[in-house]
């Protein structure tokens, strides 16, 4: 069984592998917005998290976010980084200040409609899929500049950069060739419709290195913090 450590000491490891990346590619690891990717986790670790510095919290699911956010003290940004239904976008655009997970212009439309008056356009990330496999979701790259062009226009909602999830391998520099045909596909749209699209989301507890050193701006990592899930 695998020895438990603080999430504090967790934490500290990430960081510091977070910052070699950044470093070996020339970059700010300020740049780089660590997600603590909670799914599993009960609220009194994700508190414990936010509480070591951590500002930025991912969940999975919707029902799994109200839940712990109804029990955690310390405040954050809330982070939807799962798939998410268009019947569902109603209460992710009250909980979340970010979606990542936006792939139809009915999820983006659904968003705009139910952000509660008074509050930020909510961020969102345009997901994509580029790995082929059957079960992903995300807009496929042939259809990205369509779908960008469409949701720039949308009241209450900034579209802000692109996500994208890499097969899964044992050897992270598999995952390479994805982050950065990402990266090519957001500066072709930035080129082409002249608005910025500073954020890539891309990179988990597996491969967030790789991430970074290809421009990753958000790693969404989870195990590396909090240990193994216990499901």
């Amino acid at each position: 069984m695998e020895k438990r450590l603080p999430v504090a000491a967790r934490l500290k490891a990430v960081r510091a592998r977070i910052e070699a990346a950044a470093e070996r590619s020339n970059r700010d690891p300020l740049d780089v917005r660590l997600i603590a990717v909670s799914k599993g986790v009960n609220a009194a670790r994700v508190d414990e998290v936010i509480a070591a510095g951590v500002e930025d919290v991912g969940e999975n699911r919707i029902q799994e976010a109200a839940d712990k956010q109804r029990e955690i003290r310390n405040p954050a940004r809330w982070h939807l980084i799962g798939h998410l239904q268009t019947n569902k976008a109603g209460r992710a655009a009250a909980l979340f200040d970010f979606v990542h997970s936006v792939d139809s212009r009915r999820v983006a439309d659904a968003l705009s409609t139910h952000r509660p008056h008074g509050r930020d356009p909510i961020g969102v990330l345009l997901e994509v899929e580029l790995t082929g496999l059957p079960s992903r979701f995300g807009v496929a790259e042939a259809d990205v500049e369509a779908l960008v062009q469409q949701l720039v226009n949308i009241p209450s909602i900034h579209l802000m950069g692109l996500m994208t999830i890499a097969p899964y391998s044992e050897d992270p520099e598999d995952a390479r060739a994805t982050f950065t045909r990402l990266r090519r596909v957001r500066d072709h749209m930035e080129h082409v419709i002249g608005w910025a699209l500073p954020e890539l989301s891309m990179g988990m507890s597996n491969d967030f290195e790789i991430a970074i050193e290809e421009g990753a701006t958000m790693v969404r990592i989870g195990r590396a913090i909090f240990g193994e899930r216990v499901e």
